[in-house]
Parts: C-alpha cells; structure tokens; sequence
C-alpha cells in the first residue's frame, strides 16, 4: 500500500492571540498555556514579585492567596534567565498522603486554582543561553479537568484498599509546542505525583511497583507570549479571570469515591474538607523573604 504523506504539525504563533483563540473572558478555550516568566511577573504583580534573591508567592493566610492566584508547582527553587530564586510557597512536586481526608484536601486544593510550573528552554544556536517560561494549566477548562480527575478516580478503582502512585505529565504537550532546535532542559519539572500510603498488610503489588500509574495530560498549548502593549493588555486581563477565586462544591467525583473508600461515608464526609494545617503546612512550604528591592527587566521575546 502506498504510504500517505503527513502534514507538518501547525506551529503556534504570535498572532494566535489576535486570532480569536482569546475570543471572550468568561468562555475561553484556553487549555495550556506558554509565556515567558519574566513577562508573567509584570502581568501579575499582585501575585508574583521578586524580593531580593526570592520569588514571592503567596501563601496559605495572605490576604491575596482569597483573592485567586495559581497553585505553584516546585522544588523550592527557579532559575529566571539564568538567575536562581527561591520560592517562598509553592505545592510540592511529589506528596505522600496516608488517609482519605488528606486526599480529598490534596485533590480539592490542586484542582482549585490554574497550575503553574517553570521550564528552561535551550536553543541548538546558544545552548548556554536559558530562557525561562511559565507553563498554565486551566484547571477549569473540561477536557484538562477531566483527565485529572478521571486519573485519580480510575486509579482508585483499580486498587481498592491499597497503596499506589499516580503521577500527571505534561511534557508531551510542551515539547511538541516548541519547534525543532529547542530543547526543554529540565522536563521532570513538568510532572507533579502523589503517594497514597493504605494501612493494608499486604501490599503486593505496591512492593513491586506494579501500582504506579502515570497520566499523560495532553491538551492544546496557547502561545500567551506578546510584545504588543495592546494584546499584553488583553493577555494581562485574561490571567486575571482565569486565577480568580473558585467557589467550590461538591463534585459528583467526591461523592464516587466516597462510595469507594474502605472507610464508611461517615468518616470521610465528617472530616473537614477544606485544606487543613496537616496537610497544608508540609505541602505549601513556606520561607521568610527580606526587604523589596525594585528591579527593572527587558521584556523578553518568545523562542
């Protein structure tokens, strides 16, 4: 049989964000999302600013945590354009949980705000020049919420009572965003896991490894990256209502697995299933940062 020629892959571009893609603030189609970190700094300021040698997120009980924002996914630290920040609250990358009340807090936190991750980015034509990019996930567009949600409920079913690992990826969707010559040199950082630890006596097949699973969350990247005044305008007013503050409600979801659950429906709805000190203080770390220091940086151009 003869072989059938495939069409190159459309390379997003600049000019997606005057192409209706951002075609209204409450019905968006934004699913993931690319900008240049420098230039989400100067969009977002009420939620991200550099002080000294730490960027400054805030954290549970800042009055501008109520007011939305993102859930920052991270190890502590990230390097903007080749300078090295810490963070002074963000979600960990992997947490181990060892009850149902911490899961439903780990869920319902991770899915109430859009998630944020930072990647380097190297070009074949200097690969000892770094650029920095912050990397969206719509938490509230229905195709990205329901994949992680369909993990997390798939891998529930398919273990009942016992431990296992469930990790989300991202780094299929970014990498094939950027054209060839660039290369995402830290791609772990596109991933986020989570442990559940049961009380079960034999755990079988969480001693072999059998019960890892990994969901590769795939979804179409918008180029959120400008150097027009007008759509920086647009894109800045996008971010605001896409990190606005989610009113949470009982999710057909929570109600499933609570049915599911080794324990009794009573000992998982009677827990609080806001985020509670347990879970929220070694997930979001915290630490102290010195005085402001004002700072001015180039805007930077999109690879």
């Amino acid at each position: 049989m003869a072989g059938v020629a495939c069409e190159p892959v459309a390379r997003p571009s600049l000019t997606s964000i005057s192409s209706g893609e951002l075609r209204s603030l409450w019905t968006c189609d934004c699913e993931l999302a690319l900008l240049p970190l420098a230039q989400l700094l100067r969009l977002q300021p009420g939620t991200f600013q550099l002080r000294g040698d730490q960027l400054v997120v805030p954290g549970p009980g800042d009055p501008a945590a109520a007011r939305g924002g993102f859930n920052v996914f991270g190890d502590g630290l990230v390097r903007l354009d080749g300078q090295l920040y810490r963070l002074s609250s963000y979600v960990k990358r992997y947490v181990e949980l060892t009850n149902y009340c911490d899961y439903k807090d780990y869920r319902e936190t991770i899915l109430s705000k859009p998630m944020l991750f930072f990647i380097n980015v190297q070009t074949k034509k200097d690969t000892l020049k770094e650029r920095t990019y912050a990397f969206l996930v719509n938490t509230r567009h229905p195709k990205i919420r329901r994949q992680i949600e369909q993990g997390m409920d798939m891998v529930i079913s398919s273990v009942i009572g016992e431990s296992y690992r469930l990790q989300f990826d991202f780094q299929e969707a970014v990498k094939n965003f950027f054209p060839p010559g660039n290369e995402v040199v830290n791609g772990e950082n596109l991933s986020f896991a989570y442990e559940f630890k049961a009380d079960a006596l034999f755990d079988f097949f969480y001693w072999f490894g059998l019960s890892n699973s990994t969901v590769k969350v795939n979804g179409k990247v918008l180029n959120l990256s400008s150097t027009s005044p007008e759509k920086k305008e647009t894109i800045k007013l996008f971010l605001d209502k896409m990190s606005e503050p989610l009113i949470r409600r009982s999710s057909f979801s929570d109600r499933k697995f609570s049915v599911t659950s080794r324990g009794s429906i009573d000992d998982v709805f009677n827990c609080n299933l806001s985020p509670r000190a347990s879970l929220t203080e070694p997930l979001l770390a915290e630490l102290p940062f010195p005085s402001v220091l004002e700072s001015e940086e180039t805007p930077n151009q999109f690879i």
